[in-house]
Parts: C-alpha cells; structure tokens; sequence
C-alpha cells in the first residue's frame, strides 16, 4: 500500500492522525525537527502494528526543506497517497516583537513549505487510484486576530489555497481538505508564547488532538473540502462572519493581548 506523508507527525495532531493512518492499514513517512521523538514514535508504531513507519528529521521551516523531503522520497521510491500538511506554529503578542527573519520563518513554514510540498507531490498523488491532501488551517482562518496577526493571515491563506486547489481537482481522483481547529491540547500554545488570558482562553475549549485528528481523517476521506472542529468552534467562525470586524477583532486581541 501506498504511504502517508505526515509533516510535523511527532507530536500533538499529527501524531495522532498517524496512529489513526496506521490503524487503517498504511504506511508511514513522518517528517518533523527532531530525531528522538520521530524514532521514538516510528519503533512504536512499528512495534505495535508492525507497519513500515519512515522519518526524517528536518526543520520544515528552513528555504529548500519542501524539495529535501521530496528528494527523500524519491530516493527511497516510496509511493504517497496521502500528503498531510500538519507542521505549522504561531507566534503571539505585538507584531514588531518579533523580527522580520521570525516572522518570515514561521511564514515560510505556514505558507511556503506547505504550498511547495503540494505542488511537488501533486504529479505523484494524480498516479494513484485515490489520492488525499490534507491542509490543517485555524479557525484563526476565518478572521484577523490582533496580537496573533501573521499567524492568522497564513491561516487564512491555507483555507483559500485549499478551497480553490479542491475545485480545481474536482474531476480527478485527488481530493483536498482543509480542517480548521480551534484550541487543541497541543503545545501550540508555548511554542507561540501565549499569555496567561490567552491559555486561560483555550483551556476552556480545549480539544484533544485525537479528537481533532479523528474528524481530519474521517473529513479526508469523505473527500469534505472544508471542516471546523467542534461545536463551539462552528459557532466561533459564524459570529466572525456574522458580526461587525470590529468588535470579533476587539475581543480577539483583549484575548491575546
């Protein structure tokens, strides 16, 4: 069978959908920055499934990091079915906290790496039978949040670059889903420097990231171009569409602030 290609696979959401992949009889190629949690996770699941499990260790971040892993794959002649774009972090607080090489940094990896890791594996995913691309966004999509600004808009660029590649593959036999999460029990919240009202915030609405993981791989496979996790989450993207910008953006940043 055909792998399943996970970036940001250990650890949080993308762990969990890859213990859900293996459950359903594929194989694994896990990508992510560190090498003691991949070769912890992959001798895991081998053990307990006996599936093959991959991993590279790379900083998804970094300029050419979309073509190494490519270069990976091609050398070992694995075959990919399913691409999953989970890596991706934020950085909270004032935008001019962070310096521009951060900013970008954390774009790149949001934006860039995602973007260039579809269109690279997209020839390889159109030989399948059935092939999958799997984009996590935000409910950070639906909106700008100050205080969490450029996380928010690469975000919204995920569900917008989704949306429209899904259309555009309507009539072949990829599909593209976007999942919108909102706070999940990851470590989302210390990698993006979250204040105190902001952990407070999230604690409240808290997911697991089987939980969210269980919907993205049911939503995959249901072929589902757009999906928000949760129900207090659906009725956060409503409000944000429903009420003035204004006041969701107000409330936002005396959140993140």
């Amino acid at each position: 069978m055909p792998f399943a290609l996970i970036t940001g696979g250990s650890k949080g959401i993308g762990k969990a959908i890859a213990e859900i992949l293996v459950g359903r009889g594929y194989d694994l190629l896990l990508v992510a920055r560190s090498a003691d949690a991949l070769e912890k996770i992959s001798t895991e699941i081998h053990s307990a499934s006996k599936r093959k499990c991959h991993w590279l260790a790379l900083d998804l971040a970094k300029e050419q990091a979309a073509e190494a892993v490519f270069e990976w794959v091609n050398e070992n002649q694995f075959e990919v079915s399913i691409l999953i774009n989970n890596a991706g972090y934020g950085l909270s607080g004032s935008f001019e906290n962070y310096s521009a090489e951060e900013h970008a940094e954390m774009l790149g990896l949001n934006i860039i790496t995602l973007t260039k890791l579809t269109r690279l594996f997209l020839p390889l995913l159109l030989k399948q039978r059935a092939g999958y691309i799997l984009n996590i966004g935000s409910t950070a999509s639906y909106q700008a949040v100050p205080m969490l600004s450029t996380y928010a808009a690469s975000k919204a660029y995920v569900l917008s670059f989704s949306r429209g590649l899904y259309r555009e593959l309507k009539k072949t036999n990829v599909s593209v889903t976007c999942v919108c999460p909102g706070p999940t029990d990851t470590n989302f919240v210390n990698r993006a420097h979250i204040g105190p009202k902001g952990r407070k915030a999230a604690e409240r609405f808290n997911m697991s990231p089987q939980n969210v993981a269980m919907i993205s791989v049911e939503s995959l496979f249901r072929k589902k171009p757009e999906v928000i996790t949760g129900v207090m989450n659906k009725f956060s993207a409503f409000f944000a569409w429903l009420l003035p910008k204004g006041i969701v953006e107000g409330v936002a940043m005396k959140i993140y602030d």
